[in-house]
């Protein structure tokens, strides 16, 4: 890589786990107490398993009632404002420049312009004022939309991703694949860009975020959501999506080994429209894979052996989610993890 910017892979490092609780305000509201007995168990995995949770919250007492099962020596509360509890879009991303991590605060605009955002494009400000995130590991990039659903790198120079989402006009203006790519080198350090203009789920709302598709593993490998029954809307659909991952390269060439996981059974809300479930959400830690499951055993139990394919030195723990997938969002969705010294080391006393 000739660029000093490293945009980090996800299993590289983590020390705490970014999210934001269901608070009456948010599109939770209708249900909200399962919400938040939802989000109560996702902290508890992580937390169970040595992970410190950063928590936002509108209500400190109200949240320390919710999570007082949980190791309070591994949770922090910080009161904050925001719209929607989805983190893993408006949190910070993680890169190394030359030597050292800079958290990267790039704008958030409700997934072009869908949803009202005006506090979720601020809560890495907040976190900035709020002294979480150090000053001098700070950067303010807000002026280029970027999700953090809407990217997945190897940690080595190489990014996979969307065109539907990151050529949306109600994003960037628009930018064609060649602008990115100079715009991805520049504020990421990425070299090689592999993008898929093929991959969609019934009730996604993201134009395509890659982390409900593929998933960039170790080993040149890339995961990947396929459908094996020939009735499912979604089957002509993956089909040219892993075909055009077979054609795709690495930097030197070569191809990828591709690993396919199971499509969850349809799941559907009250009126009948199917909501975007996908075992590509998962969470990877440097030793463990968080893994979303929907009450579907034979499915959930094929998706956590498929994964440990491609990560046979990570434990797998499945949560369940199938509370999340109605507001059409999972496990990765609702996280961003944090690496060592992004946050203030104080947060952690």
């Amino acid at each position: 890589m000739d660029n000093d910017i490293r945009l980090m892979a996800e299993w590289e490092s983590c020390r705490s786990i970014l999210l934001a609780l269901p608070e009456p305000h948010t599109d939770w509201a209708y249900i909200l107490e399962e919400a938040r007995e939802q989000y109560q168990r996702m902290v508890s995995a992580f937390t169970s398993h040595g992970y410190h949770c950063v928590v936002l919250t509108a209500d400190k007492d109200s949240a320390a009632r919710l999570l007082q099962d949980c190791d309070q020596s591994l949770i922090t509360l910080i009161e904050a404002e925001y719209n929607d509890t989805w983190t893993r879009d408006y949190g910070p991303i993680s890169v190394i420049r030359g030597e050292r991590l800079r958290a990267l605060d790039l704008g958030f605009n409700g997934w072009g312009l869908k949803f009202a955002a005006d506090h979720d494009n601020l809560v890495n400000l907040q976190l900035r004022d709020k002294y979480v995130i150090t000053p001098e590991v700070y950067r303010n990039e807000r002026d280029f939309i970027l999700e953090g659903g809407s990217i997945e790198t190897d940690g080595a120079g190489t990014l996979l991703t969307t065109s539907r989402c990151l050529c949306s006009p109600n994003r960037n203006g628009g930018h064609g694949k060649h602008e990115l790519n100079e715009i991805l080198k520049r504020r990421l350090g990425i070299e090689h860009t592999l993008w898929l203009d093929y991959g969609a789920l019934a009730g996604d709302d993201t134009d395509s975020h890659i982390d409900t598709l593929c998933r960039m593993a170790p080993g040149n490998t890339i995961l990947f959501t396929g459908c094996r029954d020939m009735d499912d809307e979604h089957f002509e659909e993956l089909l040219k999506m892993r075909a055009q991952l077979t054609m795709m390269r690495n930097q030197e060439g070569e191809p990828y080994n591709l690993v396919e996981l199971p499509l969850p059974a349809p799941i559907h809300d009250e009126e009948g429209n199917r909501l975007p479930a996908s075992y590509a959400n998962y969470l990877v830690t440097p030793d463990t894979i968080f893994m979303p499951v929907y009450s579907q055993p034979e499915n959930d139990a094929l998706a956590c052996y498929t994964i440990k394919v491609a990560f046979p030195d990570h434990e797998i723990v499945p949560v369940e989610c199938s509370t999340l997938i109605k507001q059409h969002g999972s496990l990765h969705c609702a996280t961003m993890q944090i690496p060592d010294n992004i946050f203030n080391s104080t947060v952690y006393e």
